[in-house]
Protein backbone atom coordinates (compact mmCIF):
# COMPACT_ATOMS: atom_id res chain seq x y z
CA UNK A 1 0.00 0.00 0.00
CA UNK A 2 1.57 3.41 -0.60
CA UNK A 3 2.37 5.07 2.02
CA UNK A 4 0.44 8.19 0.74
CA UNK A 5 -3.15 6.00 1.54
CA UNK A 6 -1.92 6.19 5.73
CA UNK A 7 -3.28 8.52 7.84
CA UNK A 8 -0.87 10.48 9.03
CA UNK A 9 -2.27 11.46 12.31
CA UNK A 10 -2.59 8.04 13.31
CA UNK A 11 1.37 7.01 12.21
CA UNK A 12 3.40 6.28 15.32
CA UNK A 13 7.06 7.67 14.18
CA UNK A 14 9.33 5.44 15.87
CA UNK A 15 12.00 8.20 16.76
CA UNK A 16 9.16 9.66 18.49
CA UNK A 17 8.24 7.06 20.61
CA UNK A 18 11.25 6.21 22.10
CA UNK A 19 12.08 10.09 23.12
CA UNK A 20 12.37 10.27 26.71
CA UNK A 21 8.76 11.91 27.92
CA UNK A 22 8.17 13.70 31.22
CA UNK A 23 5.87 10.89 33.41
CA UNK A 24 4.80 11.18 37.01
CA UNK A 25 5.37 8.56 39.55
CA UNK A 26 1.28 8.93 40.45
CA UNK A 27 -1.44 11.24 40.48
CA UNK A 28 -1.02 12.72 44.00
CA UNK A 29 1.75 12.18 47.04
CA UNK A 30 4.97 13.53 48.37
CA UNK A 31 8.03 11.64 48.59
CA UNK A 32 11.39 11.26 49.33
CA UNK A 33 14.36 10.94 46.35
CA UNK A 34 17.37 10.78 45.04
CA UNK A 35 18.73 10.81 41.92
CA UNK A 36 21.31 8.34 40.05
CA UNK A 37 24.96 9.32 41.54
CA UNK A 38 23.63 12.20 43.79
CA UNK A 39 24.03 10.98 47.62
CA UNK A 40 21.51 13.78 48.64
CA UNK A 41 18.08 12.76 49.22
CA UNK A 42 15.66 15.61 48.14
CA UNK A 43 11.93 16.25 48.84
CA UNK A 44 9.18 16.64 45.83
CA UNK A 45 5.66 16.35 44.99
CA UNK A 46 5.10 13.21 42.92
CA UNK A 47 2.51 14.96 40.93
CA UNK A 48 4.37 17.40 39.35
CA UNK A 49 8.40 15.53 39.45
CA UNK A 50 9.32 13.40 36.43
CA UNK A 51 11.13 10.30 36.77
CA UNK A 52 14.72 10.15 35.84
CA UNK A 53 16.86 7.09 35.09
CA UNK A 54 18.08 5.39 38.23
CA UNK A 55 15.93 7.92 40.77
CA UNK A 56 15.10 5.93 44.25
CA UNK A 57 12.17 7.05 46.08
CA UNK A 58 9.87 6.49 48.70
CA UNK A 59 6.37 7.86 49.64
CA UNK A 60 5.72 9.86 52.74
CA UNK A 61 3.51 8.84 54.93
CA UNK A 62 0.61 11.75 56.29
CA UNK A 63 2.68 12.95 59.63
CA UNK A 64 0.28 13.59 62.41
CA UNK A 65 1.21 17.33 63.23
CA UNK A 66 -0.75 19.10 66.16
CA UNK A 67 -3.23 20.86 64.23
CA UNK A 68 -5.07 24.14 66.65
CA UNK A 69 -8.16 24.01 66.77
CA UNK A 70 -9.88 28.02 66.73
CA UNK A 71 -12.85 29.85 66.03
CA UNK A 72 -11.19 32.82 63.44
CA UNK A 73 -14.12 35.10 64.09
CA UNK A 74 -14.02 34.61 68.18
CA UNK A 75 -10.41 35.73 68.12
CA UNK A 76 -9.75 38.87 69.78
CA UNK A 77 -6.37 39.68 69.33
CA UNK A 78 -5.27 36.63 66.69
CA UNK A 79 -1.40 37.76 66.58
CA UNK A 80 -1.11 37.23 70.20
CA UNK A 81 -3.39 34.13 69.73
CA UNK A 82 -1.09 32.90 67.86
CA UNK A 83 1.07 31.90 70.98
CA UNK A 84 -1.55 30.41 72.61
CA UNK A 85 -2.75 28.34 69.32
CA UNK A 86 0.77 27.23 68.63
CA UNK A 87 3.13 27.89 71.43
CA UNK A 88 5.95 26.62 69.96
CA UNK A 89 6.04 28.97 66.79
CA UNK A 90 8.80 30.75 68.90
CA UNK A 91 11.53 28.42 69.26
CA UNK A 92 12.67 27.57 65.98
CA UNK A 93 16.32 27.13 65.43
CA UNK A 94 16.91 28.54 62.48
CA UNK A 95 18.20 25.42 61.31
CA UNK A 96 16.22 26.02 58.15
CA UNK A 97 15.29 22.34 57.24
CA UNK A 98 11.73 23.28 56.68
CA UNK A 99 13.11 25.85 53.53
CA UNK A 100 15.18 22.77 52.74
CA UNK A 101 12.24 20.39 52.73
CA UNK A 102 9.82 22.76 50.80
CA UNK A 103 9.35 21.64 47.48
CA UNK A 104 7.54 24.63 46.31
CA UNK A 105 10.56 26.61 47.13
CA UNK A 106 9.11 28.82 49.80
CA UNK A 107 11.29 30.29 52.58
CA UNK A 108 9.54 28.77 55.44
CA UNK A 109 12.10 29.68 57.91
CA UNK A 110 11.50 33.27 57.73
CA UNK A 111 8.08 32.74 57.35
CA UNK A 112 7.65 31.39 60.66
CA UNK A 113 9.67 34.60 62.08
CA UNK A 114 7.86 37.11 60.20
CA UNK A 115 4.24 35.37 61.75
CA UNK A 116 5.62 35.63 65.11
CA UNK A 117 6.51 39.31 65.10
CA UNK A 118 3.26 39.43 63.54
CA UNK A 119 3.32 40.30 59.91
CA UNK A 120 0.77 38.28 58.87
CA UNK A 121 0.41 39.97 55.22
CA UNK A 122 3.71 38.94 54.16
CA UNK A 123 3.37 35.49 55.78
CA UNK A 124 0.01 35.49 53.35
CA UNK A 125 1.84 36.22 50.90
CA UNK A 126 4.80 34.15 50.85
CA UNK A 127 2.85 30.76 51.41
CA UNK A 128 0.78 31.24 48.10
CA UNK A 129 2.05 28.60 46.30
CA UNK A 130 1.85 26.45 49.97
CA UNK A 131 -0.24 23.33 48.81
CA UNK A 132 -0.02 22.31 52.36
CA UNK A 133 1.96 18.83 51.85
CA UNK A 134 3.45 19.37 54.98
CA UNK A 135 6.96 17.93 54.71
CA UNK A 136 8.18 21.09 56.31
CA UNK A 137 6.73 19.38 59.58
CA UNK A 138 8.44 16.30 60.29
CA UNK A 139 12.06 18.01 60.06
CA UNK A 140 11.23 20.71 62.52
CA UNK A 141 13.41 19.85 65.47
CA UNK A 142 11.34 22.22 67.37
CA UNK A 143 7.73 20.63 66.53
CA UNK A 144 6.81 23.76 64.79
CA UNK A 145 4.16 22.96 61.76
CA UNK A 146 4.70 25.77 59.55
CA UNK A 147 2.62 25.01 57.02
CA UNK A 148 -0.12 25.34 59.74
CA UNK A 149 1.36 28.17 61.36
CA UNK A 150 1.13 29.58 58.02
CA UNK A 151 -2.23 28.99 57.43
CA UNK A 152 -3.51 30.58 60.53
CA UNK A 153 -1.55 33.62 60.09
CA UNK A 154 -2.97 33.74 56.31
CA UNK A 155 -6.80 33.14 57.71
CA UNK A 156 -5.88 35.98 60.15
CA UNK A 157 -4.72 38.31 57.54
CA UNK A 158 -7.96 37.94 56.14
CA UNK A 159 -10.53 37.99 58.47
CA UNK A 160 -9.06 40.79 60.88
CA UNK A 161 -6.54 42.76 58.91
CA UNK A 162 -7.50 43.40 55.00
CA UNK A 163 -9.95 46.01 54.16
CA UNK A 164 -12.86 45.21 53.29
CA UNK A 165 -14.15 45.85 48.90
CA UNK A 166 -16.91 48.52 49.77
CA UNK A 167 -18.14 47.79 46.57
CA UNK A 168 -18.73 43.90 47.62
CA UNK A 169 -20.68 44.61 50.55
CA UNK A 170 -22.83 46.56 48.70
CA UNK A 171 -22.76 43.63 45.91
CA UNK A 172 -23.84 40.93 48.97
CA UNK A 173 -26.64 43.52 49.66
CA UNK A 174 -28.57 43.68 46.36
CA UNK A 175 -28.10 39.59 45.95
CA UNK A 176 -29.70 39.45 49.38
CA UNK A 177 -32.52 41.72 48.22
CA UNK A 178 -33.41 39.59 45.48
CA UNK A 179 -32.13 42.53 42.45
CA UNK A 180 -30.93 39.63 40.27
CA UNK A 181 -33.64 36.97 40.97
CA UNK A 182 -35.44 37.42 37.86
CA UNK A 183 -32.24 37.18 35.79
CA UNK A 184 -31.17 34.03 37.33
CA UNK A 185 -34.30 32.75 36.76
CA UNK A 186 -34.17 34.00 33.19
CA UNK A 187 -30.89 32.01 32.78
CA UNK A 188 -31.42 28.68 34.92
CA UNK A 189 -34.53 28.26 32.74
CA UNK A 190 -32.50 28.02 29.21
CA UNK A 191 -31.18 25.17 27.43
CA UNK A 192 -28.05 24.32 26.30
CA UNK A 193 -28.34 26.21 22.36
CA UNK A 194 -30.05 29.25 24.26
CA UNK A 195 -27.02 29.51 26.79
CA UNK A 196 -24.67 29.18 23.74
CA UNK A 197 -26.52 31.87 21.65
CA UNK A 198 -26.30 34.30 24.87
CA UNK A 199 -22.59 33.60 25.50
CA UNK A 200 -21.90 34.02 21.68
CA UNK A 201 -23.59 37.48 21.73
CA UNK A 202 -21.44 38.45 24.53
CA UNK A 203 -18.33 38.10 23.30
Amino acid sequence: MDQKAFDRNVLIDQEEVLRPKMVTVEIAGKKYYRTKDDPKVRTCLACSTAVEDGMSFSMMAPFPARKATYQMAELKDPKQDLFNLYPEAPMCRNCNACTEACPQGIDVRDGVWKAVFGDFKSVSEMFMDCVMCGLCTPVCIADIAPNLVALYASRAQGAHFMEKPKRLQERIGEIEQGHYTKEWDRILGMNDQELKDVCAAIK
